[in-house]
Order: structure tokens, then C-alpha cells, then sequence
């Protein structure tokens, strides 16, 4: 079977074009072809797969096998996949997620996507629907403790669950402590992607996620963009905002006129590859 390694800021995952491709077990393979040690390394996988209501469908499984619904740097990678595999020549495609569909738009240097902005639609504050155990809506400085901390986590869905803490030194944070512990916090009945960030000014922060199912990973798009939501809800960062990673940098705009969010940023492909099942 045929595979490509990819990455967006680091995050990184195995793309396979299921229009050429059959998976029969994806959850199975999501561990296999994830493991650093015996498979290929990842994240997690996602599969580019036909749809009856948009350009293409993806579907993303983290490396313990688990579905997500969306992953904010897995679908630019999606997209300079579809563009640069000639599966479009369309500089705007659209994507089916669990998450709804997400559209992008593509900045194209010397035939080949550079960036790519991706319209993570709008983010959700109701604590059902998040979800997150809360009696108020929208949840702000949900006080939680990991074991000899407490944190203040602001809970946003941006088609998955997170919560967003703001602390003052993200470098030298022990997040696989604390954040293993926060991710299946009984708060959380699907488990939670925890955030913590770092304001550097109203329009510059720094992040570091602790992803369910994958633990600690280089970027996360949809907690970069519900990092920001939680900022402006905070009152300590702004609409726009450059959120610096461990992989790299993501810009984001929560809009005012349609409330939408705007993620841009890069996608690599780091090579091409067989799996032999």
C-alpha cells in the first residue's frame, strides 16, 4: 500500500489517497503504521478519501487508534497533497470532516501549495456540546487540578474538544505530568486536547498541547485556533494573532463579521513510501 509522510509544523501524519487504496481496519493500522519504533512514526493517520458533498473527505486516527473529528494541521496537509498529487487544480477545495466541512484555499509558488488558509468555522461555547461537565456556558477558569497544580481552563470545540490554560513560562512546563492527567479528567467525557500557552503580547503567544489519544505534539491546528478564541474570551490576546509552536507558526484570525476562525500555515511533504501489509 501506498503512503506519503507528511508534516504541518511538525505534526505529523501518514496520508493515504483511499481513491486508489483500500483500509480495511484504519484504528488497527492507525497503531501500526504510528509506532516510532516498528512502523512508519506518527502522530496518527489520515485518509483522503471520495465524497458525495465535498472535493474530497478525510478521516484522521490518532495513534492509539482512536477517530478524531478534525485536526486543523492534518487538513492543510490534505490540501497540498490534493493540489501538489494532481488529484485538483482547483486553488479552493472543500473538505468533509466529522468535524463539517472545512473550506481552503491555497497559495500556489512554482506549481506547488506554500500556505494554505483553511476556514475552521465557528467556535463553540456550550459545555454540552463542547463537552465539558459545567452547569454555565461558556466556560471560563474551569478551575482543574493535576496532581500538585491547579489550573484555569477556558473550554472551547473547534470540532474537538480543548481546554486552554494560560501559564507564564510554556518552555520549561512539565506537560506530560500534568497534561496526561488533565486529558481524562472526569470533566471531560470524550477526553480533552489541553492547551497551555504563553502571551508574549495581545497579538503573540506561544503553545504547547497535550493532544488526546497522541500525548505532547509539535502543533495542533484546532488548539492553536481555540487558544485564541479563549484569549479574546480572556481579554488577553487579540482577533489576530501569530501563535508560535514547537513546529512552527500558525496565524490566526477569529473574525468578527462571521465569526468564523481562519488558520493559515505551511504543509511539507517529507516523502513517499510502501507499506507492506
Amino acid at each position: 500500500m501506498k503512503f506519503t509522510k507528511m508534516h504541518g509544523c511538525g505534526n505529523d501524519y501518514v496520508y493515504i489517497n483511499c481513491f486508489e487504496e483500500k483500509v480495511e481496519n484504519p484504528a488497527e493500522l492507525a497503531i501500526k503504521m504510528s509506532n516510532r519504533n516498528f512502523g512508519v512514526g506518527s502522530d496518527g493517520i489520515i485518509l483522503i478519501c471520495p465524497d458525495d458533498e465535498a472535493d474530497f473527505r478525510m478521516r484522521m486516527f490518532n495513534a492509539d487508534g482512536s477517530e478524531s473529528q478534525m485536526c486543523g494541521n492534518g487538513i492543510r496537509c490534505v490540501g497540498k497533497y490534493v493540489y501538489d498529487k494532481g488529484l485538483t487544480d482547483k486553488k479552493q477545495v472543500s473538505v468533509n470532516t466529522l468535524a463539517g466541512i472545512k473550506i481552503l484555499d491555497f497559495e500556489i509558488e512554482d506549481g506547488k501549495v506554500k500556505l494554505i488558509k483553511v476556514d475552521m468555522g465557528e467556535p463553540e461555547f456550550e459545555a454540552a456540546k463542547i463537552p465539558v461537565v459545567n452547569d454555565v456556558s461558556p466556560v471560563i477558569d474551569k478551575m482543574i487540578k493535576s496532581h500538585d497544580k491547579e489550573f484555569g481552563f477556558t473550554c472551547v470545540s473547534m470540532g474537538n474538544p480543548h481546554a486552554v490554560a494560560f501559564i507564564d513560562d510554556v518552555k520549561n512546563f512539565d506537560i506530560e505530568k500534568y497534561g496526561k492527567v488533565i486529558e481524562t479528567d472526569e470533566a471531560f467525557p470524550e477526553r480533552v486536547n489541553a492547551e497551555f500557552v504563553e502571551i508574549v503580547t495581545p497579538s503573540h503567544a506561544k503553545m504547547r498541547v497535550w493532544e488526546r489519544g497522541s500525548g505532547e505534539t509539535l502543533a495542533c491546528g484546532t488548539g492553536t485556533c481555540a487558544s485564541v478564541v479563549a484569549g479574546v474570551l480572556k481579554g488577553v490576546l487579540e482577533r489576530k494573532t501569530q501563535v508560535d509552536l514547537l513546529g512552527g507558526t500558525l496565524y490566526i484570525h477569529w473574525s468578527e463579521e462571521d465569526n468564523h476562525v481562519y488558520m493559515t500555515g505551511p504543509a511539507e511533504i517529507t516523502f513517499d513510501g510502501i507499506w507492506y501489509k
